[in-house]
């Protein structure tokens, strides 16, 4: 079968499909370290600020770096990139499996190159989706895409709590790593049809591609993505606390119900991409899915509801926020003029939610720290969905306004 000469001839899914893939293997390398962290401690005899490193890595390398890797998949090729970003990834899981007591340079360098690699395989794969997809098809594929996250985090996470307890973190790392192999050959296979993305080196000049930069409204969703994550990373910090050091649930029980919460974002996802397809305009959605996390983060966060009406809260909470990554990733569909633009865009929303979660962390750190109550992170995740609000508001009037139109 001839694969299409452009994206436009038919949507090939299992070229979608393996795309998406990749992605999930990477955000596997997200999620497998929080569940690790203690016995990684106990292993390797790392201080709490170490470890904190260890699941910083990658966080760190995204805010500063993840918009230059779009940049560079343009002129590197996004097909080049994906694939070199999952077998980096995968050697560097490998390589981390000796490291013993006293190996934190060691381990904190592969988790670096992890971090490339997560970056590379992020702001490039959404090309090989847009190059695989029809038009027709190609808002509702990158909102698959956007369930890559917390589909890998949301699996890492269930299989630790099978892996620890026999094979010990070494396990979990050697699993990841064979998925990314496997993803890496997923998308090797399917190659043919991301013709129009593969190449790189001969496209656009840097400042054609940085033209789509001088919209305001890729930043505006930038910024309504990154105040999601404020909220998303809150519940994830405080759901695990809540279940083990409140409730006194069992590690089993604590990984389970933090792992549903995270999936419960991918259903979101699924729903976003639908509506984008249909037509709904982006900063609406945003607007309108801020509004109502904001309302159950905080019922989430208030000590006084009943424990099971707090966890539905958290859930709902993922599943509706799970709508704006969908919305915000889609939009390079509309936005973009080339392949080479799309990476760009990919990057600097990648860059918008990585910095979400690196401004989150201070904030939730200092305001539970002045109040001694854990439950006064809700207040940052619910000042986050206030300007999410607004930030929606603005882009839907400009989505809405003649020059969009245009």
């Amino acid at each position: 079968m001839t694969p299409p000469a452009t994206a436009g001839a038919r949507t090939h899914w299992p070229a979608v499909l393996a795309a998406v893939a990749g992605g999930v293997a990477v955000g596997m390398n997200v999620g497998k370290v929080p569940l690790a962290l203690p016995t990684l401690r106990t292993e390797l005899g790392l201080s709490l600020v170490q470890a904190g490193w260890v699941s910083a890595m990658l966080t760190t390398l995204a805010v500063v770096a993840a918009l230059g890797f779009g940049l560079a998949a343009g002129r590197i090729g996004a097909l080049r990139m994906v694939l070199g970003g999952l077998v980096l990834s995968a050697a560097a899981s490998l390589l981390a499996l000796p490291v013993g007591p006293g190996g934190l340079n060691l381990l904190l360098l592969t988790r670096f190159v992890e971090g490339a690699g997560f970056l590379a395989v992020a702001v490039a794969a959404p090309a090989l989706v847009s190059a695989a997809a029809a038009g027709a098809d190609r808002r509702f594929a990158l909102g698959v895409w956007s369930t890559y996250m917390p589909a890998g985090a949301g699996l890492a996470m269930a299989l630790s709590p099978l892996l620890l307890p026999g094979t010990g973190w070494r396990g979990l790392w050697a699993l990841t790593s064979v998925v990314l192999l496997v993803a890496a050959a997923a998308a090797w296979w399917q190659r043919r049809w991301y013709r129009p993305a593969a190449a790189g080196g001969h496209g656009p000049a840097p400042l054609a591609t940085l033209a789509v930069l001088r919209q305001p409204l890729p930043w505006l969703l930038s910024a309504g993505f990154g105040l999601w994550a404020v909220q998303h990373f809150a519940l994830i910090v405080w759901l695990p606390t809540m279940l083990k050091e409140q409730r006194g649930l069992s590690a089993g029980w604590v990984a389970l119900l933090t792992c549903v919460m995270l999936l419960a974002c991918v259903p979101g996802n699924l729903l976003g991409g639908a509506l984008v397809q249909r037509g709904v305009a982006r900063g609406q959605l945003l607007a309108l899915a801020h509004s109502a996390t904001g309302l159950l983060g905080l019922a989430f966060f208030l000590d006084g509801l009943p424990d099971g009406l707090r966890y539905a809260a958290c859930v709902a909470c993922s599943f509706i926020g799970g709508v704006m990554p969908a919305a915000v990733m889609s939009s390079s569909a509309a936005l973009a003029r080339s392949p080479q633009q799309i990476n760009a865009l990919q990057g600097l929303f990648m860059q918008g939610s990585q910095l979400g979660q690196f401004a989150g962390t201070p904030l939730i750190a200092a305001l539970v720290a002045a109040s001694g109550r854990w439950s006064s992170a809700g207040w940052v995740a619910a000042g986050a969905a206030i300007v999410g609000v607004a930030v929606g508001l603005v882009a839907w009037r400009i989505e809405r306004g003649p020059a969009a139109a245009r």
